[in-house]
């Protein structure tokens, strides 16, 4: 029997005999602080058990929905609308992160599906995406979906960019054999108009989300983007509703080449790399574990709800990409320290871990900057979170530039 167990059992048998007992007022008061006394060690006996059940294995759907919708913040503006990633070395850093950072924790992140990249090499116990910008949580919304209805990588493709699989995929198929076998096929209206029903009954209907027509309408304007593009579609990719604009090109890598890229050391660990890799991620994101927050990283929100939870549970932040978001918030008041702030209140130990990117430029930061890919318009710097916070409140954190040289590739 255990302690907490004990102390249940003591403190029922304390207010029996208090009630029972024709005791003096004093002998009384005593024996009610005595129950006091084991009542409240009973209650923080319940409170670490149930800080020690740690991260569900999976979220309700109503649990889901509710942290989704609660824990996030008004939606805010960002220049582009992002649809894929433009860090072409976002893998280079995997091994390292591997070296430090401890499975089973929790993972941060901004912005599309690089993250996605990362969860299958970091194997958290759950990931949060959070971004200013409302429409990314609905494009993973989109993603959560097509990762439901998709067996396999090719059925995902085919989803995704709404073109008809072709014959001869299975699961030994490299990423390469796979972009080259969609590479000549078509756009398919039909195809294209049955995905976006199916992944709206998938989430409204199967998962009972609550979208509005708001967002249903922001669902397909993703969707169209990758209907429109293909594997060809790019960060810098806009259809004149607030986009970016300017088509394909521009130097940027194409979602399928970022598909392709790898490690620095030969080694493909893109999510569609191979189907062990995408099975880790559709099993995430089938138990729920994947939430989209629409929020701030300076906000008085999000950021904090997120430690909020994880603290509850007994478990540690162990990752936080942050892009280049950071480069922004030393450009905009007060928000860089502000967002400081939130970090300090996440639980944190000493294996938890900043990914950040780093552009050419990288506003006046740039002068170590070196190229990995070819097609490498960024390259992506690891940090302590502790130490970065410890930097922060010791003032020496000031400007963006500090935080690149607390950095390390």
């Amino acid at each position: 029997m255990t302690i907490c167990a004990v102390r249940r059992i003591l403190a029922v048998r304390a207010v029996r005999a208090v009630r029972a007992t024709r005791a003096t007022r004093a002998t009384r008061a005593l024996g009610v602080a005595a129950i006091a006394s084991i009542a409240a060690l009973a209650l923080a006996c319940a409170t670490r058990l149930s800080a020690a059940q740690g991260i569900p294995d999976r979220l309700a759907d109503s649990t889901f929905w509710r942290m989704m919708t609660e824990m996030s913040e008004p939606g805010g503006y960002f220049r582009s609308d992002n649809f894929i990633s433009n860090e072409a070395s976002f893998q280079w850093v995997i091994p390292e992160l591997q070296r430090v950072v401890k499975r089973g924790g929790v993972y941060l992140g901004v912005a599309p599906d690089q993250n996605f990249t990362y969860l299958v090499a970091l194997r958290p116990k759950i990931a949060f995406i959070v971004d200013i910008r409302h429409q990314n949580a609905i494009q993973h919304l989109m993603y959560k979906a097509l990762f439901e209805l998709s067996a396999d990588r090719a059925d995902f493709v085919s989803r995704l960019f709404s073109r008809a699989r072709p014959r001869g995929l299975d699961s030994s198929s490299t990423a390469e054999a796979l972009f080259q076998a969609f590479a000549p096929v078509a756009p398919d209206s039909t195809l294209y108009r049955k995905t976006l029903a199916a992944m709206k009954d998938r989430l409204m209907k199967g998962h009972n989300f609550a979208l509005t027509d708001e967002e249903l309408r922001l669902l397909e304007y993703v969707f169209d983007a990758f209907y429109s593009a293909g594997p060809a579609l790019t960060y810098n990719f806009g259809q004149g509703r607030g986009g970016y604009g300017g088509g394909f090109g521009r130097g940027m890598p194409s979602y399928e080449q970022l598909m392709m890229e790898s490690d620095g050391q030969g080694v493909n660990r893109a999510y569609l790399a191979s189907e062990a890799n995408y099975r880790v991620l559709r099993d995430l994101e089938t138990r729920n574990l994947v939430v989209p927050l629409t929020g701030n990283f300076a906000g008085d929100k999000a950021v904090r709800a997120v430690g909020e939870w994880v603290r509850e549970r007994g478990a540690t932040v162990t990752t936080f990409y942050t892009s280049n978001v950071e480069q922004y918030l030393f450009q905009q008041n007060d928000e860089w320290s502000r967002w400081h702030r939130n970090v300090a209140t996440l639980p944190l130990d000493s294996s938890s871990t900043f990914i950040r990117s780093l552009s050419q430029g990288g506003g006046g930061c740039g002068a170590a900057f070196r190229q990995q890919s070819q097609w490498s318009r960024s390259i992506q710097l690891l940090s302590s979170m502790i130490e970065q916070v410890k930097a922060f409140q010791d003032g020496r954190v000031q400007y963006y530039c500090d935080v690149i040289r607390i950095s390390r590739q």
